[in-house]
């Protein structure tokens, strides 16, 4: 699963230059779990925002839980009613979001311990094994949003029971039976675990130990707007869409499920732990002139009631509940197939959305094909289903789903249009479809055996992902944007003292939700990457291929996949990798240096620079990847193993550590070093310089080198040429700014530097983009015109401006490049506020470009006037007025994070939250939402007062859904504090003698 991968990409721009919209590689997140309750309740007012006042009008409806016993026949005579009645029945776990979080999702630190063995897990009994589920889903009401349902588990009973134990949520269980050996005991009385999301079903009699037993539930569901379980999601049709399609004034809805981590329990009653695998055959009840899709292909479609239609599909392969997928619109699709044959056959790879989107789905189909017969041939095994669907689906938490056979996506993840979409979104899309096609083996062909080893699904398919975009894309240098983009992001999480290790333990897969990070994610990419090139990459496949096909149809552990990457290289992988797979952190290797040889010494590093001894207890396996050493060509394949060595033969002109950055490591050059590194560029690679100045970046910021000695080594890029080092090299600077740019003085200073640093290039490059002019270049022009605006370049504000009133004038007739987007709406902004202001609200609401909504609000949230911040800007995304036009809650964190790096309105978009709570939680909703929408929102404060704040504020809040997250939000504002105290004078004087003030 991808977690947003646009969004990190956006968040890290404007948090480093507060000016363009970047679709890089994702900080990912998983779905969580929900809550189970079951009596009755009643709806909460509806709550809605409008310019910061609270007033009723915003639908909220679920009732808190508290657990009870229902007989099944009193459930059977309840009558099915809609969430957004103003009285509905009680389900099994509804409850509400006003004025609490709801507790799914919730992940409790005291609840990872660290010894935690198998045994003290929150697990099912095992007394039921599933084999086959067959799961029929009928009568779905458009207007009330039920559905009704009946469930048979073919399965396995191990013990002699009078209970089964099964994982329900917001479902209402009407009966229950179990037939073993044709004999049919029917339960009279069901149970609910509220905490646990577990209904237990009763019997008088005992249940035989029978190794065929058939157990049937009927019941009735909700389609959800909470995008999580079986949910519908709105849209604005492009061309006129199916009769039947529901719809809400000019919204139209489609049906998609989302089930990571622990949401199938929200649509079916079900054994939901990811090594409880089965098979599963599903039919659906659909409109006849809609369209339903599944997992495998469409078996029949028999006549139904009138106008509707029953659609089953193929058994699918033995698989955990999470994969199971399904989806119900008015769809259409554009086909290709593979150039391989499997069983005889080219597997046919459609891309799917609602009527009129279809042709923006053809660079995703150009590369799905292509990477399902790459990763067939080097993990050795075939595509294991008969058929691959892509979808869009227009309401997601995510960046996308793995779904076996029905990988559901972001619209902008899957989606681009040559014409109108930002170019950077080629990357980002055929990234996130290979990272989901790697799921199709890594993940579901064989799976984690528990939500401990989330790490090993997540952080394989990231790095494979990476390899397969750079087998099609060499000329991209992905890899090189991956030591820019994702082991930067990598780093910045882990290293806080609140982090965690890429291996948590987790007791209850209901704490899952918060471990869908960039630890999870990214520094597990990043490890993978640093093993596969120190055992080389063709052994370190053979090691994977052999693992998966050994565990085919099953679940494994981390050990697992160590010990077959052991037996394909010859070398003990575990001992390697046990440090960073299990403790919490990363080195930094600091260097002394005497002539003709250098100390070494690892340590953990912090960005608070506040080293304890019991911060310090780890020694991680270290590949030293070093250069210039006398006597030897190439890398020398040292590693460091103790807490500190001394190499001799060192070349005293020129040595660097971790060549091409392959070692999640920083490095700790002299001062003197650092500056020699400056003038001798042209021996770094660009993964060099890259990680160089990320070290710099970084150690300034702990402590361990000062802001001064990074900008001047800055200055030494002045003349650099690749566009990853560019990207650097302004992160850098956007970080320094991010901090520092409360003080205007500071603020103005860097601004100088910038413009100074980047003014020859930004002359070089110019304004148009050349036909065939190569991705990286394009990607430059874009960086460096955002940024000059940004800074307040003169020449390049007055042209992006000229450009911004063309456009406003007549649209068609002077389209701006989407690329440059950003910089002209900006320019537009900076120069007139208001009136920009309205025209982007304008182009947010009657855009159809994919990703034009979300660039007009990253621009909306950088207005500097403080008046419309707080009357215009920061209630807009809250706002339901216009009618159905307020900004969908998966999207409202793009907002929330621009106006967060504007530092006029960080503390006013604060205050406007700490006055509306109830209603600000109730409108984001789904957790994972509230959980990134925190963290963007609240993290880029730089002073101490704003973490006492927070603290007082949260102390009586329900903050389960984000704990986790808020200790890593406090972590980083204390940093931010301490740079901030520790460097404000020197930055100040520095750029004072250097003549930017």
């Amino acid at each position: 699963m991808m977690a947003c991968s646009w969004s990190n990409g956006l968040m890290r721009q404007l948090a480093q230059r507060q000016w363009s919209f970047f679709a890089g590689l994702s900080v990912p997140r998983g779905v969580g779990c929900g809550v189970v309750g079951a009596a009755a309740t009643t709806a909460l007012p509806r709550t809605h925002i409008t310019s910061g006042l609270i007033s009723n009008s915003f639908s909220l409806s679920r009732g808190f839980a508290t657990g009870s016993v229902v007989s099944s026949p009193s459930l059977a005579k309840t009558p099915g009613r809609s969430r957004e009645a103003t009285k509905q029945p009680r389900r099994v776990g509804a409850r509400s979001f006003l004025p609490h979080i709801p507790r799914r999702f919730c992940s409790h630190q005291a609840r990872l311990a660290r010894n935690l063995k198998m045994d003290d897990r929150d697990v099912l009994p095992d007394n039921v094994k599933p084999n086959n589920y067959f799961l029929s889903l009928k009568d779905l009401d458009f207007k009330a949003w039920t559905y009704q349902g009946t469930v048979t588990i073919n399965s396995e009973i191990a013990k002699p029971t009078k209970e089964l134990v099964i994982n329900a949520l917001e479902l209402k269980l009407f009966s229950a039976k179990v037939t073993v050996d044709s004999k049919t005991l029917e339960s009279t009385t069901i149970t609910y675990d509220e905490k646990a999301q577990r209904a237990t079903i009763v019997f008088d009699e005992e249940l035989p130990v029978a190794s065929k037993a058939a157990v049937t539930i009927t019941f009735e569901g909700i389609m959800n707007n909470e995008m999580a379980g079986f949910y519908r999601s709105k849209y604005k049709p492009t061309e006129e869409p199916a009769a039947s399609v529901p719809r809400d004034d000019e919204w139209h809805y489609m049906l998609s499920t989302q089930f990571e981590a622990c949401d199938a329990r929200r649509a079916f009653p079900c054994f939901d732990e990811p090594n409880l695998k089965a098979t599963f055959d599903l039919e659906l009840e659909i409109p006849s002139d809609q369209v339903a899709l599944s997992n495998m292909p469409v078996k029949e479609s028999r006549p139904s009631k009138d106008g509707w239609q029953v659609v089953s599909f193929d058994t699918s392969p033995v698989m955990s509940t999470y994969l199971l997928a399904w989806a119900v619109g008015d769809f259409e699709y554009i086909e290709a197939f593979t150039d391989r044959k499997y069983n005889g056959k080219q597997i046919p790879v459609r891309v799917y959305t609602t009527r009129g989107l279809k042709e923006q789905g053809q660079w995703a189909l150009q590369h799905a094909p292509k990477i399902i017969d790459f990763f067939s041939e080097i993990f050795d095994i075939d595509y294991p289903l008969p058929k691959s669907d892509l979808i869009a689906v227009h309401e997601f938490t995510h960046g996308a789903m793995e779904n076996w056979g029905l990988v559901t996506y972001r619209t902008t993840q899957v989606l681009y249009d040559e014409k109108s979409s930002d170019p950077r979104f080629k990357n980002s899309v055929a990234y996130v479809v290979a990272h989901e096609l790697a799921h199709q083996w890594f993940g579901n062909l064989v799976t984690m055996d528990w939500w401990d080893e989330l790490w090993l699904n997540e952080g394989f398919a990231t790095w494979v992902g990476w390899h397969a975009v750079d087998h099609l894309h060499p000329d991209w240098q992905v890899w090189s944007q991956f030591v820019n983009e994702g082991m930067e992001a990598a780093f910045r999480l882990d290293g806080i003292r609140a982090s965690h290790p890429i291996h948590v333990p987790v007791r209850d897969a209901l704490d899952v939700n918060q471990i869908f990070d960039s630890i999870s994610y990214l520094k597990g990419c990043s490890a993978i990457r640093m093993l596969a090139n120190h055992l080389g990459v063709e052994t370190f496949l053979k090691g994977v291929s052999n693992y998966l096909k050994a565990h085919a149809y099953g679940n494994a552990k981390t050990t697992a996949l160590w010990h077959a990457l052991g037996e394909a290289s010859g070398k003990d992988v575990n001992e390697l990798m046990h440090p960073w797979i299990s403790k919490i952190g990363h080195p930094v290797v600091t260097v002394t240096e005497e002539p003709g040889q250098i100390s070494i010494k690892q340590s953990r590093f912090l960005s608070t620079g506040d080293v304890k001894p019991e911060d310090d207890t780890t020694t991680w396996w270290v590949p030293l990847g070093l250069e210039g050493k006398k006597g030897e060509a190439g890398i020398a394949s040292l590693s460091l193993t103790s807490k500190e060595d001394i190499i001799e033969g060192i070349d005293d002109d020129f040595y660097k550590l971790n060549s091409g950055a392959t070692g999640f490591y920083r490095v700790n050059y002299p001062p003197e070093r650092l500056a020699k590194l400056s003038n001798q560029l042209d021996k770094l690679s660009t993964e060099d310089k890259i990680a160089i100045i990320g070290s710099t970046g970084d150690l300034a910021f702990a402590g361990n080198g000062t802001t001064p000695a990074l900008l001047t080594f800055l200055q030494g890029f002045g003349k650099e040429t690749h566009t990853l080092v560019w990207r650097q090299v302004l992160d850098s600077i956007g970080q320094v700014k991010s901090v520092f740019g409360e003080d205007e003085t500071i603020k103005k200073g860097l601004d100088q530097f910038t413009l100074k640093l980047i003014n020859d290039k930004v002359k070089e490059i110019g304004w148009e983009f050349p036909e065939n002019e190569d991705y990286l270049t394009g990607i430059l022009r874009k960086e460096l015109i955002g940024t000059a605006v940004a800074s307040g370049h003169p020449e390049v504000v007055e042209e992006a401006y000229k450009r911004f009133n063309a456009w406003v004038e007549d649209p068609e007739a002077n389209p701006i490049n989407p690329s440059l987007r950003v910089a002209v709406w900006r320019a537009g902004l900076n120069k007139e506020p208001a009136r920009t202001v309205d025209i982007l609200k304008k182009e947010w609401f009657n855009t159809k470009s994919i990703d034009g909504k979300l660039f007009s609000l990253s621009v909306l949230g950088t207005v500097k006037d403080a008046e419309l911040l707080k009357t215009e800007i920061i209630p807009f995304a809250f706002n339901e007025s216009p009618p159905n036009n307020s900004v969908p809650s998966g999207d409202m964190h793009v907002l929330g994070s621009s106006v967060a790096v504007n530092v006029i309105g960080r503390p006013l978009q604060w205050e406007f939250m700490k006055a509306n709570w109830d209603a600000v939680i109730a409108k984001l909703g789904n957790p994972v939402v509230v959980d990134r929408y925190m963290n963007l929102s609240l993290s880029r404060f730089a002073s101490l007062d704003a973490v006492t704040d927070i603290e007082e504020f949260m102390k009586d809040k329900d903050t389960k859904a984000f704990d986790r997250t808020l200790g890593t939000i406090k972590d980083k504002i204390r940093g931010r504090a301490a740079y901030r105290e520790r460097d404000s004078v020197a930055l100040k004087e520095w750029l004072g003698a250097n003549g930017y003030l």
